[in-house]
């Protein structure tokens, strides 16, 4: 068969799917140097790929498409590639993958007979496992089917205008004074440590003498929550939530001295920047969705189900407790909720995994 001329890979559906994929991104690029590339994503996700070499061209759609929208989809997609490959078990998405080529490779959930032609309709196919294997291992394996070798390179978006950026926004010089990025706000509450443990900690990276710049999104909630840890402890302290682009984020995050952060897609890229990680975790299972660590090439996941351990440059340091983790969105399982395993997580456990990077 032909090598492939054009290209389309689906992703769906979060920020840090898209982050989990760059590498079967990377593995395409390296496999097919002279292809077409395309990468079809949620509208406002495409951020996270700016400055990626290995793609051509990003497709937005919203998450569920119809009229005129769905009209105009259908023919940017339809047998416009020679091979399409979906990282998602969706319905929706299989079936743009589906559309987009006669040879498609998808990831499939466990047999059932309503999924029957996701298995029908592609030409070459791998199964979900939801709890043992690694996102980006997940991934790799459409490219088996491919028979190509595997690159496990996590990208992080980038712009050569973000280090201008960072010197306008900083009372400090980014690049001659070492400091600290906490990212304090997940988007959803049962990822969240708690404001004591993140102000004990602040004042821990100062008195090392490390400046703190904290950052978030943009979202009312966030912010809020943000500003009262800032409010409460100004000096020493930055607060550059929902002020920067992904890829100025990025920027911040390579040059700084350590970063923590909750499981979200930030502390994926951090990992991937080489920049010594902290990240908490409490229901979310590592075996899954830990980040990936910077320079990090194995099959098997980089962090056990159960316990706290530094791989390369990341040190994950997971919430005590029996139920840990229980994959459930915190303890009443919704994503408002709190989880009690990071409310009880000890500052002092996350200093001690500070301090192995900061004082090397």
């Amino acid at each position: 068969m032909p090598p492939p001329n054009r290209i389309l890979l689906v992703i769906m559906p979060l920020i840090g799917d898209v982050i989990l994929a760059t590498p079967l991104l990377r593995t395409l690029r390296r496999a097919h140097p002279q292809a077409v590339i395309d990468v079809l994503v949620y509208q406002g996700h495409a951020a996270v790929l700016e400055g990626n070499p290995d793609l051509n061209q990003v497709l937005e759609v919203t998450e569920r498409p119809r009229g005129r929208e769905l009209l105009d989809l259908f023919r940017r997609l339809f047998r416009h590639y020679d091979l399409s490959l979906c990282n998602s078990t969706s319905d929706r998405k299989i079936l743009y993958a589906v559309l987009a080529a006669r040879r498609c490779i998808t990831l499939v959930p466990a047999p059932r007979w309503q999924d029957a032609w996701k298995r029908l309709f592609s030409h070459g196919w791998t199964e979900l496992d939801d709890r043992y294997t690694h996102t980006v291992v997940q991934n790799l394996r459409l490219a088996d089917l491919l028979g190509i070798a595997r690159c496990y390179e996590v990208m992080v978006p980038h712009t050569e205008q973000s280090l201008q950026t960072l010197g306008d926004l900083l009372p400090f010089n980014p690049s001659a004074e070492p400091y600290a990025v906490l990212h304090v706000a997940p988007r959803w509450h049962y990822k969240r440590w708690t404001h004591g443990g993140w102000k004990t900690l602040a004042e821990h990276l100062i008195h090392r003498g490390l400046r703190v710049v904290l950052t978030g999104g943009g979202d009312e909630q966030e912010l809020e929550y943000i500003g009262a840890i800032f409010t409460e402890m100004s000096t020493g302290m930055s607060n550059l939530a929902g002020k920067l682009s992904f890829a100025e984020l990025t920027q911040l995050i390579k040059t700084c001295r350590i970063y923590v952060g909750p499981d979200t897609a930030i502390t994926h890229i951090a990992a991937a920047t080489g920049t010594p990680t902290v990240a908490l975790f409490g229901p979310t299972n590592p075996l899954k969705w830990a980040p990936w660590p910077h320079g990090y090439a194995g099959n098997c996941p980089p962090f056990p189900k159960v316990g706290s351990r530094r791989i390369n440059n990341v040190f994950l340091i997971q919430g005590e407790g029996e139920c840990v983790p229980c994959h459930e969105e915190g303890c009443e399982g919704h994503k408002l909720s709190s989880s009690r395993c990071l409310l009880e997580l000890d500052s002092e456990r996350v200093i001690g995994a500070v301090d192995t990077f900061i004082c090397q």
